[in-house]
């Protein structure tokens, strides 16, 4: 008897963690906290990719899209592969800066959303070999915002509303289902980073903030000083690690979320600056803002 009821006690509690992950409202502050952040990593990586399209996709351009096809999945499509002159892979290009720009201050929030997505997508699939980890973060990023209503709050589009003299936007099921996959896959994300370091001999012997300092692109230049003292070289290795692994277990328990959360919000931009990828760090910190905002969230159950 106290095994069914120990068994119910649990299955209860799962469909009450099941119920609220995915079927509590959400307000759009959340969301439009991320939007924001997205947006203007977004700009950045989109700006770093302007000076170079032309010579990467022109017509005579370094990778041409038969030489790309080769690369990307069968049904992977780009709206570069129809541009067939300068002008027009400059035109797609000011396209997607322009969407991504409505979407950062929240202008007709709905369609940039869509718009920075596919567009944002459309770029990395015309050029996938050329793709770092803050493209692909973005671009997971942008995808969850087209889910929910990020719109509905810290955007022109409120601004115009409360002109307008209409009611604030009510918590939508939208947002929380957009919230709840943020979650998840920030979880998804830092785990697979931090098994694929574990796999290196260097993070374990302590050495891999050595060999992260040394990296060109590093925003970082701390050689010197782990050179002075191997105690800091190693602390920074098992630093990282150990964050890493705090912010996905973090993740995975309700009344620890928040914490995560706000964790991740410092420490994200600064273990990108270690790894010499800062835009990374940018991206992954707009994970931990949806999780530090939304996580506990008291709205009640809709059914």
């Amino acid at each position: 008897m106290t095994s069914r009821s120990g068994n119910a006690s649990v299955g209860a509690l799962c469909a009450a963690l099941w119920q609220r992950l995915w079927f509590v409202t959400a307000p759009a502050r959340p969301l439009a906290a991320v939007r924001i952040v997205t947006g203007l990593v977004a700009l950045v990586l989109w700006w770093s990719w302007w000076g170079d399209i032309v010579e990467w996709f022109g017509p005579q351009g370094v990778l041409p899209p038969d030489t790309v096809r080769e690369w990307r999945s069968p049904w992977g499509v780009s709206v570069w592969d129809f541009a067939r002159s300068a002008g027009a892979v400059r035109g797609a290009h000011l396209a997607l800066g322009v969407a991504l720009l409505l979407l950062t201050v929240g202008c007709a929030t709905p369609v940039a959303a869509v718009l920075a997505a596919v567009g944002f997508a459309s770029l990395l699939n015309r050029g996938p070999m050329l793709a770092g980890p803050a493209d692909d973060c973005v671009a997971v990023l942008l995808w969850c915002l087209v889910v929910g209503r990020p719109g509905d709050d810290l955007s022109v589009d409120r601004w115009l509303a409360d002109r307008a003299g209409r009611a604030p936007a009510e918590p939508s099921l939208r947002n929380r289902i957009a919230l709840s996959l943020l979650l998840i896959l920030g979880f998804a994300i830092t785990l697979a980073t931090l098994l694929a370091q574990l796999k290196g001999d260097v993070w374990w012997d302590g050495s891999a903030a050595w060999w992260l300092a040394g990296r060109q692109r590093s925003a970082l230049q701390l050689q010197p000083l782990y050179r002075r003292s191997e105690y800091l070289m190693n602390g920074t290795t098992h630093a990282v690690t150990l964050f890493e692994a705090l912010f996905a277990a973090g993740l995975c328990v309700p009344g620890l979320r928040r914490a995560a959360g706000w964790m991740g919000v410092g420490l994200w931009p600064v273990v990108g600056m270690l790894a010499g990828e800062p835009w990374w760090g940018a991206a992954m910190a707009a994970f931990a803002v949806a999780v530090a905002l939304a996580w506990p969230d008291r709205e009640p159950v809709r059914g």
